[in-house]
């Protein structure tokens, strides 16, 4: 086993084979992002009060504080130990198994292919284009994922958990007074959503044309829906939003007690893309001017050319001549005139 102590920045690379990382910090932030290498890279470039300590045995690589450990991370109120603080960034090959555990701290991590478990406490935690299984929990903190295409398990006390963009094949997502927002990719296959709330707010929103059976209801929370084929009933107290969208592939149950429930709509794609539209080639060979811009050397329309002084002038500009003033060429019979020069 190798072992460092680190009390100040500092850089080390891991050139013996990982297949699973471990990291728990309070305050500060952590980065992982998963790489094509089959090295690992860790940079620890802000460092207050005690040491992290990093070690590597087995195919583990592991960056913590001693006194931090994994299991019953989130009952670790000990505010005497919160008087610490570490920015931490790690790059490990994307198959790798991470887990993340930050106290006070944000976290990010992005590109892994493996197992990914957040738990934080009151840090923020944004997942970004991970392919493998994900669950995070937070107590205050919030979770957005986004373009995530594994299965996805969120859980909250208070914090919000959003998901962009998921096309994920299972999400469920349970939260007390936080919001859940869930937002399905339009190019994902059928998704088994499953969330639950209690004075939180549930929305939704599903691609067009949609395919899932619907089952949302709030106990004494408002509901809204933008799809003509689904039913809501109910309207007193309890309320529910219920139908098939589609051929029904997907499933989504949505429930809470007090808080409100949106069903919305994602809007259809453009029949015609911005780069398919025809442009001039010649006067933008780059396609970087859209369509409806005049290129520079195109040839002005008829609507845009200038008109000639020298043309006849038609019953309009005869009438236009006849009504406008005439040139001052100088003093009026009446007196000098009362133009200014500016």
């Amino acid at each position: 086993m190798s072992e460092w102590s680190v009390a100040e920045p500092r850089k080390l690379t891991f050139d013996d084979p990982m297949t699973t990382l471990h990291v728990r910090i309070v305050n500060g932030t952590v980065n992982v992002v998963g790489t094509d290498e089959g090295s690992a890279r860790l940079e620890v470039t802000e460092i207050e009060g005690p040491p992290l300590v990093v070690t590597h045995k087995d195919g583990t690589l592991t960056v913590a504080y001693d006194d931090l450990p994994w299991k019953g991370f989130l009952k670790w109120l000990d505010r005497k130990g919160w008087h610490r603080s570490a920015v931490v960034s790690l790059a490990v090959p994307a198959h790798t198994r991470v887990e993340v555990g930050v106290v006070g701290a944000g976290a990010m991590v992005s590109g892994i292919e493996g197992v990914t478990e957040v738990k934080g406490v009151t840090g923020d935690t944004t997942l970004v284009g991970l392919s493998g299984p994900v669950r995070a929990a937070t107590v205050s903190g919030s979770v957005e994922a986004q373009g995530v295409t594994g299965e996805l398990r969120l859980n909250s006390v208070s914090g919000d958990l959003t998901v962009i963009e998921g096309s994920c094949p299972f999400v469920k997502a349970d939260s007390v007074s936080g919001s859940i927002i869930l937002d399905l990719d339009p190019t994902s296959g059928p998704t088994d959503a499953r969330l639950t709330n209690v004075s939180g707010e549930i929305a939704i929103r599903l691609p067009q044309p949609a395919d899932a059976e619907v089952d949302a209801n709030t106990a004494s929370g408002t509901v809204s829906n933008a799809f003509d084929d689904l039913r809501v009933s109910g309207q007193w107290g309890a309320k529910k939003i219920t139908g098939r969208l589609g051929g029904g592939s997907g499933r989504l149950r949505a429930t809470t007690v007090s808080g409100s429930i949106a069903l919305l709509r994602r809007p259809p794609a453009e029949d015609e893309p911005w780069e398919d539209r025809p442009r001039t080639a010649e006067a933008d060979p780059e396609g970087t001017v859209p369509p409806e811009v005049p290129l520079k050397d195109e040839t002005p329309t008829a609507a845009t050319t200038p008109a000639d002084p020298t043309a006849d002038a038609g019953p309009l500009d005869e009438r236009a001549a006849a009504a406008a003033p005439a040139a001052d060429d100088g003093p009026t019979p009446d007196g000098p005139n009362d133009k200014k020069v500016l």
